[in-house]
């Protein structure tokens, strides 16, 4: 095309029946996912205590509230 040749390109090719195109991608799988679940559990598990803490205080102020001496705190005997 008129232009010099290049100098120091370099390319290397595989046949495709040479490549294992899943080759360890099981275990790679397994680990990446435990790797990023493992990631997120401060996130998410802050949110599930906080979650859970007003959840169980929510139901003990109602059980309170109507049992016999919830009922007699409301009236205000």
């Amino acid at each position: 095309m008129g232009s010099p040749t290049q100098r120091g390109v370099v390319t290397y090719i595989l046949s495709p029946f040479e490549q294992k195109p899943f080759a360890g991608a099981l275990h790679n799988a397994i680990f990446n996912t435990a790797r990023r679940v493992a990631s997120q559990v401060p996130y998410v598990g802050v949110a599930f205590g906080i979650g859970y803490f007003i959840y169980t205080s929510a139901n003990k102020k109602h059980a309170y509230l109507t049992s016999k001496a919830g009922h007699a705190e409301a009236e205000g005997h």
